[in-house]
């Protein structure tokens, strides 16, 4: 099925900016990248999905290993007991709790515009990561937790500027692999970081979408 992606602002990154752009996904494949006007003359036929802000490539969470197996993300019915913010000192050897962690925190980096996670994983996370459409990255050497010293779900907090948290730049053929952000362009969206994620697509599925 072809589905075009608007946004008052396409940043497809290593080319130039796109005003009232649009990404064109046949499938799981980015088919086009251009005006919007342009995108939907050559495919007028296709679904479309209007998106506020600014539509960039998915983005990259180099600490996914240490938020994943480190982090505990508590369950909303634990938020009287725990809070709703993510635990680096939570102990428990309850496997099936540590398991919803896992989903959740994997739902909650999504709702980051994250597609690409850090790894390597346990056989149990590779499993959920996969489940989730998540695409693994290995990088051993940023096991550890980030310089912060304190867990981010925000890979802008890595990534610094958007081409350093990018998993790669959006071209013609390649994984469409997308997140949407209600900003007004890339200096707000690096300032105000990945939770102004409004949808996240991987492989050309629309994996998260803020209600």
């Amino acid at each position: 099925m072809l589905t075009i992606h608007a946004a008052p602002l396409v940043l497809p990154v290593g080319a130039a900016p796109v005003p009232e752009g649009a990404v064109l996904v046949d499938g799981g494949r980015i088919a086009a990248i251009g005006s919007y006007e342009d995108v939907v003359a050559e495919s007028p036929r296709a679904r479309v999905r209007q998106w506020p802000g600014v539509l960039t490539p998915g983005l990259r969470q180099w600490h996914g290993r240490w938020l994943l197996t480190r982090v505990y993300h508590p369950d909303p019915r634990e938020a009287d007991e725990l809070g709703t913010e993510p635990i680096t000192d939570f102990a428990s050897d309850d496997e099936g709790r540590w398991a919803g962690s896992v989903r959740r925190g994997l739902q909650r980096m999504l709702a980051h515009g994250t597609t690409h996670v850090g790894g390597g994983f346990p056989d149990g996370v590779r499993q959920s990561l996969a489940r989730a459409g998540l695409r693994e990255v290995a990088n051993a050497w940023r096991l550890a937790p980030p310089l912060t010293g304190a867990p981010d779900l925000d890979p802008f907090v890595e990534g610094g500027d958007l081409a350093g948290t990018v998993h790669g730049p959006l071209v013609v053929g390649g994984s469409a692999d997308l997140a949407a952000f209600d900003v007004p362009d890339e200096a707000a969206l690096v300032e105000r970081g990945g939770a102004t994620c409004v949808a996240t697509v991987l492989g050309g599925r629309l994996v998260y979408r803020r209600r």
